[in-house]
C-alpha cells in the first residue's frame, strides 16, 4: 500500500524550554507556568514562523495526563488561545501517554494526506511538575495497565524498565551493559550542553563517567537496575511544528529547503495488558521502524541521524539493536565505540534525548520531529551535525508506555 499518496512536509519547528530539576532557573518551592503559557508560547512560536495563524486550516495537540496533573482536559479548547483567528476552526487532542507528540504528527499527516487541510499545526504539551515524584509515578502509570499497578515497583515505569535492564544483564554481563549505558548518559549530556532549551543545557560536570560510574544502582534507595541517571527527567514544556501539503507550503511562502518531507512513516501498537514478550528486545519499535522505513523505499543504512525514545539508557541500546544497527546483544558494544555520539557512524538525539533534553510527556513526539527538522536544513544552531550526502534521511522514534504505542516517521531534507 502506497501511504504517501501525496506529498507532506513539516516546517517552522518551536520547543520551548524543558522545565525541571537541571535547568537554573527552575526552583520547585516558586509558582511556574501552566498549560496555558506553553501552549501559547509553542503556537506563536509556528505563527510567528508562517506568516499568521489565519494560514492554518486546523490544530492537534498531544498530551497524555493534564485531566491529572493539572486538573485540565479538553486541550483542543485550548488551541485558540495562540491567536483568535484559530478560533472557530477544527482542533483536537490526542492521547497514547508518552507516544501521544508521535500521534499528534501523525493525525496532522493524516489530515494533510485526505486533503481535508493544507496546513495543521501539530503540538505535545506536558506540565508534570505539579506533585511530588512519588505521586507522579502513580500518575504516570497510567500508561501501562493499571491493573497491575499494586504489582509493580513504587516508582512504576522506572521498575519496568529496570525489569528490561536486569534482563540484559543476565543474559549478556552487568559490566558490558552498564557501560553502554553509561556511554549513552554521557552522550545525553554532551548533546543537551549545546541545546539552549534542554533541560541539562546548564550541566557542567566535568568527569560524566565518573559520576555515572559512582552510582551504583541499589534497589533500596530507588529500583534494582537503574540509578536516577539512567532515567529521563521529569519535565514541563511544549514543542509545535507545521505540518504542511505542496500547496501549504506556497501559502506560507517558505521553500521546500526550509521544510523536510515525510517519505514513510507507520504507527503501531501492541496489547497494553500483556506483558513484553521478549525483555531485551522492543518488539513493537522494532516492527514500527521496519514498516516505516519500508514504505519510505530505504533502509536504516541510509538514515543520517535518529531522533530515539530514550526515557531510560536501556531503552537507547535496547533501540540500536531493535532498529537493525546493532545485532541482539551487541548495542551496548555499539554505542560504547561511540557510534550514536554526535560524531559518529549514527548520531542520535543530538539535543540531548529525553534523559537530556527533557521529557514533557506529551510533548516528545514533537520535540524528535523539530530536532529533524532543525538538523536536516541547518538550523540546529551549536547542536548542528554534519550530515553525509549519503544518508540524507532522518528517523524519529516515539514510544508510548512500555513498547505498546509507537510512532516511527521517516523524513528527507524537502529540497
Amino acid at each position: 500500500m502506497n501511504i504517501m499518496r501525496r506529498k507532506v512536509y513539516m516546517t517552522a519547528g518551536y520547543n520551548t524550554i524543558s522545565m525541571g530539576t537541571g535547568r537554573k532557573e527552575f526552583n520547585p518551592k516558586k509558582n511556574r507556568p501552566g498549560l496555558e503559557h506553553y501552549i501559547h508560547e509553542a503556537g506563536q512560536g509556528v505563527v510567528s514562523q508562517i506568516g499568521g495563524a489565519e494560514k492554518i486550516d486546523e490544530s492537534v495537540i498531544g498530551n497524555f495526563m493534564a485531566a491529572r496533573f493539572n486538573n485540565q482536559a479538553h486541550l483542543g479548547g485550548f488551541m485558540a488561545t495562540i491567536d483568535p483567528s484559530l478560533e472557530f476552526k477544527p482542533a483536537l487532542s490526542v492521547e497514547g501517554a508518552c507516544g501521544s507528540g508521535g500521534l499528534s504528527l501523525i493525525s496532522g499527516i493524516r489530515s494533510v494526506l485526505a486533503e481535508t487541510a493544507d496546513v495543521v499545526l501539530a503540538m505535545g504539551v506536558e506540565v508534570q511538575n505539579t506533585v511530588k515524584a512519588i505521586y507522579g509515578a502513580d500518575i504516570l502509570a497510567g500508561a501501562g495497565w493499571f491493573a497491575n499497578r499494586k504489582k509493580g515497583h513504587a516508582y512504576f515505569f522506572p521498575g519496568q524498565f529496570s525489569d528490561r535492564a536486569g534482563a540484559y544483564y543476565e543474559k549478556y554481563g552487568f559490566d558490558y551493559g552498564r557501560k553502554g549505558m553509561g556511554r549513552w548518559f554521557r552522550n545525553a549530556m554532551e548533546n543537551a550542553r549545546l541545546d539552549p532549551t534542554a533541560q541539562e543545557h546548564h550541566n557542567n560536570t566535568p568527569d560524566l563517567d565518573a559520576l555515572y560510574n559512582k552510582m551504583k544502582p541499589n534497589g533500596a534507595s530507588f529500583v534494582d537496575h537503574l540509578n536516577v541517571l539512567d532515567c529521563s527527567k521529569v519535565s514541563d514544556g511544549a514543542s509545535a511544528i507545521a505540518v504542511v501539503s505542496e500547496e501549504g507550503l506556497r501559502r506560507l511562502g517558505i521553500d521546500k529547503k526550509d521544510a523536510v518531507e515525510i517519505v514513510g512513516w507507520a504507527q503501531l501498537t501492541r496489547n497494553i495488558t500483556q506483558d513484553p514478550p521478549d525483555l531485551v528486545e522492543l518488539t513493537t519499535i522494532k516492527k514500527a521502524a521496519a514498516a516505516a522505513l519500508k514504505n519510505a523505499g530505504i533502509t536504516i543504512d541510509q538514515v543520517g541521524t535518529i531522533e530515539t525514545h530514550d526515557c531510560f539508557s536501556i531503552a537507547g541500546v535496547l533501540a540500536t539493536e531493535a532498529l537493525g544497527l546493532a545485532a541482539p546483544g551487541k548495542g551496548a558494544e555499539y554505542v560504547t565505540a561511540g557510534n550514536t555520539a554526535r560524531d559518529g557512524v549514527m548520531p542520535m538525539n543530538t539535543t540531548g534525548g529525553l534523559i537530556g533534553w527533557g521529557h514533557p510527556t506529551g510533548a516528545t513526539g514533537v520535540h524528535q520531529a523539530v530536532t529533524i527538522w532543525q538538523q536536516l536544513t541547518g538550523k540546529a544552531g551549536a547542536a548542528q551535525i554534519l550530515l553525509k550526502a549519503d544518508r540524507p534521511y532522518g528517523l524519529t522514534i516515539n514510544m508510548g508506555g512500555d513498547d505498546v504505542t509507537v510512532v516511527a516517521i521517516v523524513y528527507k531534507r524537502g529540497a
